[in-house]
């Protein structure tokens, strides 16, 4: 099986490879490239994204058919795909952080600022928070409920369909943290710095 990690030039995804190569070891092929042939061949993909929503956009604008080919991948073909983090926000149909920008439009919603309350609470998001599992999802197959995992944010991903969250973490206010469509999955917290768990749940992914 065949597994690639989308590098587009988003900042740093030195963790995000290393959790996939430790869970993964000699099960599947792992390739770390924006080669559009790779991803098309791919049998799974994975999305990440550091930074702002717009320049993770951006970059992804920045290579030459590169979201036309993740359409094709996840949209036309329905093969599975994980985001990560800005990976995730940007399913999203438009992205308010910087400025308005265009996501992806694959799940329905907008990613804004999360309301810190007048300065009540911290921005970003830094640390370590507990999940509420509120739908059963692929990628939570024997993930304890209120499991905690690390998360680095200020913006949250808020989607129309309600039906698509799978999980949320209480910040201010209920903060989606992870979603499922069809094939799409996505976490705001990131798995490769969520210790057990988060190896867990990208070894979930391996094995859809």
């Amino acid at each position: 099986m065949n597994v690639t990690i989308v590098d587009y030039n988003s900042g740093n995804i030195s963790s995000v490879i290393n959790s996939f190569k430790e869970v993964a070891k000699d099960k599947v092929n792992l390739d770390v490239t924006s080669d559009l042939n790779k991803i098309k061949s791919s049998d799974k993909v994975v999305l990440p994204g550091q930074g702002s929503f717009k320049s993770c956009v951006d970059a992804l604008n920045n290579i030459s058919g590169l979201v036309d080919t993740l359409n094709e991948f996840a949209i036309k073909n329905k093969k599975p795909l994980l985001g990560i983090c800005v990976g995730l926000q940007m399913f999203a149909d438009i992205g308010y952080e910087e400025t308005e920008t265009k996501g992806l439009g694959w799940i329905s919603g907008k990613v804004s600022k999360i309301n810190n309350q007048n300065g009540k609470y911290k921005l970003p998001h830094i640390g370590w928070n507990q999940i509420n599992i509120v739908k059963e999802s692929k990628i939570f197959k024997g993930i304890e409920n209120n499991s905690h995992m690390y998360f680095v944010h200020s913006y949250e991903f808020i989607p129309e369909d309600k039906n698509a969250i799978s999980a949320i973490t209480d910040y201010s206010s209920n903060i989606v943290c992870s979603v499922e469509k069809e094939n799409i999955f996505g976490t705001q917290f990131h798995p490769e710095k969520s210790d057990k768990t988060g190896l867990k749940i990208i070894d979930n992914f391996i094995n859809l």
